[in-house]
């Protein structure tokens, strides 16, 4: 750790750069120069004359955001096609099984104990990964189950938590459409993105 934040004053000022770099970071786009980003902060703070007409900076933000809105839409469809691939390849495997919905499930572990409804509320671990294996999210990583509603996560786990008896552990595969869908969820998981869980039933709360 360092040394240069030693005041209150310093180390919440830092945090708000934190704060401001993790909004950058989330919102990237190609050419962002941070010595630009700080002139303009400190022309802000200080009331100085802006160096770039209010105009220009519009355009500029609206022919950047035309620019990052075309390549989400190319890399979406790149992520659409590559999911339902992944899924067709994945179905022919004999212990998948495959839901109307198409949902694909995998039973890793058969708990005997009771079902799940779309009313109740849930103590899982669970860990989830894109189909290329980049982890998004991990209750185990945390060591710390989730407690939910069933009826109140992503549609391909309240299907498959009904049909889970506790002391079940599945491997679900999600089509977008069943996850995060168009929109996607963060940074983390694009539009369009196809999901994989490893999902443990602990207990119904």
């Amino acid at each position: 750790m360092s040394d240069n934040f030693t005041t209150d004053a310093e180390k919440a000022s830092y945090g708000i750069g934190l704060q401001m770099g993790e909004q950058l970071k989330a919102n990237p786009f190609e050419g962002l120069n941070l010595n630009s980003v700080f002139e303009g902060m400190k022309d802000a703070y200080a009331g100085s004359d802006f160096q770039v007409e209010i105009p220009e900076i519009q355009a500029a933000f609206e022919k950047i955001n035309t620019e990052i809105q075309a390549r989400r839409e190319e890399e979406s469809k790149v992520l659409s096609a590559e999911g339902i691939s992944f899924l067709e390849e994945n179905a022919k495997r004999s212990e998948i099984t495959v839901t109307e919905s198409g949902l694909q499930y995998e039973v890793l572990t058969a708990g005997e104990g009771a079902k799940p409804t779309a009313e109740s509320t849930v103590r899982t671990h669970y860990h989830g990964t894109l189909i290329n294996g980049t982890v998004f999210d991990s209750s185990y990583e945390r060591g710390q189950p989730a407690e939910f509603p069933v009826g109140g996560v992503i549609k391909g786990w309240t299907e498959a938590l009904q049909m889970m008896g506790t002391g079940s552990k599945w491997r679900l595969y999600v089509p977008h459409e069943l996850a995060y869908g168009e929109r996607g969820a963060g940074a983390a998981i694009a539009p369009f993105s196809t999901l994989i869980f490893d999902v443990e039933l602990i207990e119904i709360l």
